[in-house]
Formats: structure tokens, sequence, C-alpha cells
């Protein structure tokens, strides 16, 4: 049979050939449409919208404007399989990066960025769920239930991003115990939100404290080069090999994928509980095989097996850029009005306390830990919480702009600190969708963690003992 003559590249083929290329190139059309809003208007600008929800936004209004007049122009489902993915890519991106502190840290300072992360998260699912529980009692008789787990999906969309939110909203909504109805929409309305959340009350966190005097803009020093922006640096594999540099970070990349999918291949089969968190933790496993393989390559170059640095920070952050750019756009776009109707008040009220719980608990942990740069540390913190890292990174910079102060090192070390506190609320997702009983377990011990954590976060004040070393005195050094 000749193969070649059974079908072509016209427009009879188009689901073949030019679906996924069409979408991608909406993507990537309404993105860069996005950042010539952003550029233009003053009040997107100063306000520091993301470019990629700018071009989501015009991509899910221009979508929705096609469909009245009977053009289905974004697919969904392809919206929703990128999003799902650009998650792991980006998170595989960022844990290859080697850990580069260009300041003086303190072993206290990297546990309690990541016991705040851990109760943050933990705050946020214990507001949530309780918000949802109770929503459910005063629904449950009527017309319009609203699922007692759904309020589970504010931390993952808060502080993981469309991706995680995304993943876990297509969870639920196959769990028929869950009574949940989101498929998709509820859990991406939810990291849209946001977004904007990080943005607005970031850029309002700035101008208050600015005009009250207790925050100013730290100067950089022009001459001062971030070595991890450097093409080649000493050591590393030249620009000009038969290879291209950044193919080899792309490949890199798909090495982390490729292990991380075949563990999830591993837990779907081993038993019905390890396929329930298998899938819906991509990203979770991207991680894991990304530290796994950057640590091989560390004993590779120790022993001399391995004889240049192949994997390239700058080009890392790159992909992870994209990545996360492509995830936020394809995810606003995804969302499905028709399937948040029925969700709009607790959407609207999870936004809300939401966001105040966040912003109060991490300007206390701030103000109590990381005294002389607590400003920096609340903005990359609440931005990161609310966002992504990338908002955290860009609100900080704001006010430091040369990082002369050690909040982006500390973020960098506490991953796996953080890793470690989140891991009860990931695992716990399952449990609490499968009855009402369990979700209210799984409350109550989402309250006692983010109590445990705060305790720590706040031992200096509750036991009355200074401890050498405190962040006052490790800052000064590098001031």
């Amino acid at each position: 049979m000749n193969y070649a003559s059974s079908w072509d590249f016209t427009l009879a083929n188009y689901d073949a050939v030019w679906a996924f290329m069409v979408q991608l190139g909406l993507l990537l059309l309404f993105l860069m449409l996005g950042n010539i809003f952003r550029r233009t208007i003053p009040v997107f600008r100063k306000c520091l919208i993301p470019s990629a929800l700018l071009g989501g936004g015009l991509l899910l209004v221009v979508n929705i404007i096609c469909k009245q007049f009977g053009f289905v122009l974004v697919d969904n489902r392809l919206m929703q399989v990128i999003t799902y993915h650009c998650l792991a890519i980006g998170f595989a991106s960022m844990s290859l990066k080697t850990e580069k502190s260009t300041h003086r840290t303190n072993r206290n300072q990297v546990v309690e960025f990541g016991a705040l992360q851990g109760g943050s998260y933990m705050l946020q699912a214990f507001v949530g769920l309780g918000i949802t529980l109770i929503l459910f009692l005063l629904t449950r008789h009527g017309d319009n239930i609203i699922s007692y787990v759904c309020g589970l999906i504010l931390p993952l969309a808060y502080g993981q991003g469309p991706g995680n939110a995304l993943s876990w909203d297509i969870n639920f909504t196959n769990t028929p115990a869950a009574m949940f109805a989101g498929n998709g929409s509820f859990g991406l309305s939810l990291a849209s939100i946001g977004f904007v959340v990080a943005s607005v009350f970031g850029v309002l966190y700035i101008n208050i404290y600015k005009k009250r005097g207790d925050l100013s803009v730290r100067t950089s020093n022009p001459s001062e080069v971030n070595a991890d922006q450097a093409n080649s640096a000493d050591g590393e594999i030249p620009d000009n090999e038969s290879v291209d540099k950044f193919t080899i970070q792309a490949g890199f990349v798909a090495l982390v994928y490729a292990l991380s999918f075949g563990f999830m291949c591993l837990l779907g089969v081993l038993s019905d509980f390890t396929n329930s968190i298998a899938w819906g933790f991509n990203f979770l496993w991207a991680s894991l095989a990304a530290m796994l393989i950057k640590f091989v390559v560390k004993q590779l170059r120790k022993h001399n097996l391995m004889h240049r640095e192949y994997i390239n920070n700058y080009q890392m952050d790159r992909i992870s850029g994209f990545s996360f750019d492509l995830m936020i756009v394809a995810g606003v776009a995804a969302i499905e009005i028709n399937d948040i109707k029925k969700y709009i008040l607790p959407i609207v009220i999870l936004s809300l306390v939401g966001t105040a719980v966040t912003y109060i608990y991490i300007r206390m942990v701030a103000k109590e830990c990381f005294k002389g740069f607590e400003h920096e540390f609340f903005l990359m913190s609440f931005g990161t919480l609310t966002g992504t890292a990338s908002n955290g990174m860009i609100l900080m910079k704001e006010i430091d702009p040369g990082l002369q102060t050690p909040t982006s090192s500390l973020y960098i070390l506490s991953n796996f600190p953080a890793m470690v506190m989140i891991a009860p609320l990931l695992f716990l997702l399952s449990f609490a969708a499968t009855s009402l009983a369990n979700a209210a377990i799984a409350c109550a011990i989402f309250f006692i963690l983010w109590s445990v954590y705060t305790v720590y976060l706040f031992r200096r004040k509750i036991f009355k003992k200074r401890y050498e070393n405190s962040p006052v005195d490790v800052w000064t050094d590098v001031k």
C-alpha cells in the first residue's frame, strides 16, 4: 500500500495536520496582542497585569463572540491539554536550574520560607474547604447544590496556577461522590482571578507603603551582571556546537518529562490509590525527576566523567517562562462560561476571603521572620501564592531591581522544604473528594498543619526566645 497517497496536507485533513498548529498560533498571536495592550494602555502597565493574562482574556472574549455566529474558534480540550503539560514542563525546567545563591543565607530563613509556603497552602485549603462545606450544607436540599469539595481548588489555583487547578477540577468532576461539574472552568477561573489579585494588590501595596515612607526602591549597581544571563559561562558548551545549546536544554527537559511519565505509568498500574494520585501531580513528579537528573549530572561532573556544564540557568528560565506564558493564555482561553454560571457565588466568596487571609498571613510572617527586607519578601511571597513565581519576581523587582536582598536566593533554596510541607495537601485531595465526612476530616487536618507551621514561624514571639543569627543580624552583612 502506498501510504504517501493515503492522505494529504489539505484542509480535508485539518484535524490531523492543522488543528494543533492553528491553536498554537492563536495562543502566540494573542500573547503578542496582550503584550501590545499592556504596553499601550497605562492602567494595565501600571498594575503589572501579565501580558499572558491579557492575551488569554482577549482570546476568551473573541471566542465568545465567534460562538454567537456559530463558529468555534478555540478548541477547549486542546487548550486544557496544553495547560496541563506546560505546568509540568515549567516546573521541570525550573527544577533543573543549578542553585547559585549570591547572598549569605541563613538555614532558619530557608526553612521559614518553606514553612510560610506550607502554612499559606494549608490556610487556603482550610478556609476554602470550610467555605464550600458550609455552602453545601446550606444548598444540599435545593436545586443548585454547591459541591462541598470545590473550595479545595483555592490553594491549587492561587498557589500553583492554572495547570494544577485545571487538573484537580477535572479529577473532582470525574468523581461522582464530589457532586461537582466544574469541567476545568471553575479552577481556571479561580487561577485567572489569582493573577489579577497578585498584580493589582501587589501594586497597591507598593504605592501605599511608598506614600507612607515605609518603602523605598533599592538602587542597583549597573556594573553588576547576572551570571545566569551569560550565554557561555566557564565550562559551558559553546553556542557554535553542532547542536544548538538551547536544543540541549530542551533535551534535558524532555528527558525529565519522559522519566516522570514513566513513573506515572508505574503508579497507574500499582493500585487504585496510586493511580488516583499519579496523573494530577505531573508537575511534582517532573520536579523530582529533574532533581534526580541534576544530582546525576553533578556526580558526573564531580568524578570528571562529564567535562562541560550542559545545563544553562538562563535558558532554563526561558523555557519555564515560555511554558508558563503559554499555560496562562491557554488556561484563560479554555474557560467555558456556561460551566461556571452555577458557581459564581463560591468563586466570588473564595476569591475575596482567600485574598484577605493570604494577605494578612504573609504580611504577619514577613514582619516577624524577615525584618530588614520584609517588603521584598512579602511581594515575592504574595505574588507567588496568589499567582505564579513570575508574578512574585516581577513585584519584588519593582522595589529591588538589583536583587540586593536575599529574597530570590531564599526562594530557590526553600523549594525542597516547601515541597515537603505542602505534600500533605496534595495527598489528601483525592481523599477529601470521596465523601462529606472525609472532606471534614481533611479540613481539620489542614487546620492542624497550619497551626503547627504557624507556631514554628512565630516561635520566637510565642516562647519569648531570641535565637542566634536572627534574620536581622544575618542580612546586615549584605546591606
